[in-house]
């Protein structure tokens, strides 16, 4: 690694009116490095690394002190007129959604070349060239599709690649990837990681990489620096960090991740390491073992047997009607009180069968058998009333949760509908014991969900599938928008919740380590069918299926 820094941050502090955000913050980028910045949501990464481009919100923020200096160029007293030459150019950044930073109106193609066309001195025809040429660079498949596609016309993935296209386009000395894998399968996350790699290698240019993940830092970076609470708590070499943390908050980040190797009755947060009280009580194999044999020992509470749904689509007018199953010929058995975990990459059916299970999105052949009875047959008011045992968490709870009614009353609204309790007096005491049993209090009760963070957001939309007293929860991504540690809290939040009431779970979601921790069972599914089923252990020690080798193999270990 080359010692010459390319961009030196010195005492920077920044304000949002007058609140104070980012706290005399200093650390330098060298040349052909890859610095991670880790930290979780309100630590200050992202805003630190806005200010380095001039995107500070201008009417509400200030930066109080210090200097950005970038080839001893002090970027703070730059003018928006003389950052435009810089933006893109010289300091390019990848955002973490690439649908909301794309535009949807433009073509793929036309996208970058706009980009190749403001900064560089190109024809049309040589600019067509290039585009195309970085859209090879980026592994895109099929570059000519993709060039004349729109944004909503491709994946995730491949969004994400037009973007990093879009970045490199002019051979940035500095490239800032803000969270450029959160919501990637984690088989795309690690081509996306392998890409910026070979790109950093190839070009030389030094990379700055935001993420909330610390296992996902040691993958990509050289050098790391923690942030916590708008300061940097820590900074040095990855081994180092990893290997010998010494700040409490860098500890628990790094532990408070499941663990592939062991499983922990409860995962340690932020607070626990704060407070010096984390628990080291082992969920060993033979106590699992047990559990297991008293589970299976019962009848199975969820029984789906060759299900299957298609969906038909046409391609224009007198298109000739497209036949896909989502979900073709899947059969299991879910016990009480189990947790069957159900992953897969994007499309390969695993929501589409929960929907199924749920009756949001009726099966196309199959059956559905709840405590013995098809549900697939049920009339509307059977399945009004299924709806009170079958519950969902959604992965977003902030979407589902109506901005204008309080939470206590979005939590006792169900209760009212399914005619639970006596009265409203009965029901707003139920709630707010739920709100206490979720990590929430009652002074919450007449909160509007804008006031809550994205965690206390997830343990209202718990609280409310919970207020029914289901039997079968689907847990749809439920943790996958989280920061790790609170991300630890809520896992440990359903886990207590399913021994004190004996709730079953279909555990949804793309990161493997998660579902690892909590499931049971594992089902893993490929183009709407199932790759292979058994215990959780047992596949991520010995998996049969090239597929899902490719899964594990793609989770981010750290060191």
């Amino acid at each position: 690694m080359a010692n010459k820094p390319i961009l030196n941050i010195e005492n920077l502090s920044i304000s949002f009116g007058k609140n104070e955000v980012i706290h005399y913050i200093s650390y330098s980028l060298y040349e052909n490095e890859i610095l991670g910045i880790v930290g979780e949501s309100g630590s200050g990464k992202s805003v630190s690394s806005l200010a380095i481009l001039g995107l500070l919100p201008k009417k509400i923020s200030t930066i109080n002190s210090g200097q950005i200096l970038y080839n001893s160029s002090d970027l703070t007293s730059l003018s928006s007129k003389e950052f435009q030459s810089i933006r893109g150019k010289k300091i390019a950044m990848i955002f973490q959604e690439p649908m909301s930073s794309l535009n949807p109106s433009m073509t793929c193609g036309k996208q970058v070349q706009e980009m190749l066309l403001k900064h560089e001195n190109l024809s049309k025809k040589e600019v067509k060239v290039e585009t195309l040429a970085l859209f090879e660079q980026v592994k895109l498949p099929d570059p000519t599709r993709v060039f004349d596609a729109y944004p909503h016309e491709i994946s995730g993935g491949q969004k994400q690649r037009v973007m990093i296209a879009m970045s490199i386009a002019c051979k940035p000395d500095i490239l800032i990837a803000d969270e450029p894998t959160t919501a990637l399968d984690v088989t795309v996350q690690k081509n996306i990681i392998e890409l910026l790699k070979e790109l950093q290698t190839k070009t030389k240019m030094s990379i700055i990489f935001i993420t909330h993940d610390l296992a996902l830092i040691s993958e990509i970076a050289n050098r790391v620096l923690v942030m916590y609470k708008g300061e940097i708590v820590e900074q040095g070499k990855v081994q180092e960090i990893f290997n010998d943390p010494q700040n409490n908050y860098t500890k628990a980040l790094i532990n408070s991740r499941p663990s592939l190797n062991t499983r922990l009755k409860q995962l340690p947060t932020i607070q626990d390491y704060l407070n010096n009280t984390t628990s080291t009580e082992i969920v060993t194999p033979e106590k699992r073992a047990e559990k297991h044999k008293k589970l299976y020992a019962k009848p199975p509470l969820l029984e789906v047997i060759n299900v299957e749904k298609e969906y038909i689509s046409k391609s224009g007018w007198l298109g000739k009607p497209q036949k896909f199953k989502a979900v073709n010929d899947v059969s299991f058995k879910l016990y009480e009180g189990e947790t069957l975990g159900l992953v897969g990459e994007s499309g390969c059916g695993k929501s589409t069968l929960g929907n199924a299970i749920l009756q949001l999105d009726k099966a196309t052949a199959g059956k559905i058998l709840y405590k013995g009875v098809d549900i697939t047959k049920l009339t509307k008011t059977e399945t009004r009333n299924l709806r009170k045992d079958i519950q969902i968490i959604f992965q977003d709870p902030y979407s589902s949760l109506n901005p204008r009614i309080p939470v206590g009353e979005a939590i006792l609204e169900p209760m009212k509908i399914h005619k639970l309790y006596a009265s409203d007096k009965e029901r707003k005491e139920k709630v707010i014991e739920i709100l206490n049993n979720v990590g929430l209090s009652e002074e919450h009760f007449n909160r509007y969900p804008h006031e809550f963070s994205g965690g206390q957001r997830q343990r209202i939309g718990i609280a409310r599938t919970v207020a029914l007293q289901p039997k079968l929860i689907v847990c749809d991504e439920s943790v996958s928008a989280l920061d790790i540690s609170v991300q630890a809290q809520v896992l440990n939040l359903l886990n207590d919740l399913k021994e004190r009431f004996g709730f079953t779970y279909i555990f949804i979601s793309h990161d493997l380590a998660v579902v690892k921790y909590m499931a049971d069972q594992l089902l893993v599914m490929n183009q709407g069918q199932i790759e292979e089923l058994d215990d959780a252990d047992v596949i991520y020690k010995h998996p049969k299926k090239e597929y899902t080798k490719k899964l594990i193999h793609a989770i981010p270990k750290g060191l």
